[in-house]
């Protein structure tokens, strides 16, 4: 009787159990398809006509389907291919700069055994809270360093966030055991070596977070190249699309100006050209993301569970 029972109640909990994670599966797919949902829509409106959208509005499902915001947006900005790569090239190196800059940093002050950790971490935290705001900076950037119309100004301003330097410093003290750095000393090993070959491959999940965290900084900045870059083969992306939009906003806004004709002002891709710019904007950097995602939520869950 008894073993029945417990069957009984296990199979019970079973159902129960399914039952519950159905529902769980749903939301969790429901949540997926809203988060997913807004981006696709905007790809879609992208490749819908100017003219079909001012008539019939915004529609998953267009009566016309046009590739003009794409071709306005690569007629406009010739240069947009060299944009492409200025901000490859500024994402791909100033994120291994960073990485190397705020991996070293965080693990010196992560180790109770360096005399001046307090000091530097300090000295971190402390430009966390105050700067020396845009007029000193840029005074630094382009007469002491000389980074006016130099790629390099894209570079460096971006290479040490302090805010990375303590989530990797946490992640050290919380994920690297200290036996296996005085091992490393006993078997005689320089502070490099142990770096090198006992912490970093215990620290990937962590340097995989960080680095996501710079390489969207990286793709995302525009601001940098407004304050730093005139030269216009060193404009990165973000810009670039900002320009091209500030330069359709002056043709609509000054059409009475223009040899333009009426029917060609109309059929300007003003929405679609913006839709098609977020597109371009975002579709590449959208790609790193199955590359950092096992390490990214193991970096994010790190630490949570107090042993």
């Amino acid at each position: 009787m008894t073993n029945s029972s417990t069957k009984i109640k296990t199979r019970d909990f079973h159902q129960v159990s399914k039952g519950w994670n159905i529902i769980g599966n749903l939301v969790a797919g429901i949540f997926s398809f809203l988060c997913v949902f807004p981006f696709v829509f905007v790809m879609i409106i992208s490749f819908t006509d100017e003219k079909t959208l001012a008539t019939n509005g915004y529609s998953i499902f267009p009566e016309k389907w046009s590739l003009e915001a794409y071709k306005y947006v690569f007629e406009t900005g010739d240069t947009l291919l060299r944009s492409y790569g200025v901000t490859i090239f500024i994402t791909v190196v100033g994120t291994i700069i960073s990485l190397c800059v705020i991996s070293l940093y965080a693990y010196a002050i992560s180790r109770k055994s360096f005399r001046y950790r307090n000091f530097f971490s300090f000295f971190a935290f402390f430009t966390m809270l105050f700067n020396g705001g845009m007029v000193p900076t840029y005074i630094v950037a382009t007469q002491l360093l000389d980074l006016k119309d130099s790629i390099w100004a894209l570079v460096w301003p971006l290479a040490v966030n302090a805010f990375y330097i303590m989530i990797l410093r946490t992640f050290y003290s919380t994920s690297v055991p200290d036996a296996i750095i005085e091992s490393g000393k006993i078997d005689g090993a320089s502070e490099i070596t142990i770096f090198y070959k006992l912490v970093l491959p215990l620290s990937l999940p962590g340097l995989a977070t960080i680095g996501l965290f710079s390489t969207l900084g990286y793709w995302n900045d525009w601001f940098n190249a407004l304050l730093y870059i005139d030269d216009p083969n060193l404009v990165p992306l973000q810009s670039m699309l900002m320009r091209i939009e500030t330069s359709m906003q002056f043709i609509l806004q000054n059409s009475q100006n223009t040899s333009l004709s009426m029917e060609a002002l109309q059929s300007l891709p003003q929405d679609t050209a913006r839709m098609a710019m977020v597109v371009l904007a975002t579709g590449p950097i959208i790609l790193a993301y199955p590359f950092f995602q096992r390490y990214f939520i193991q970096g994010l869950t790190i630490g949570a569970v107090k042993e």
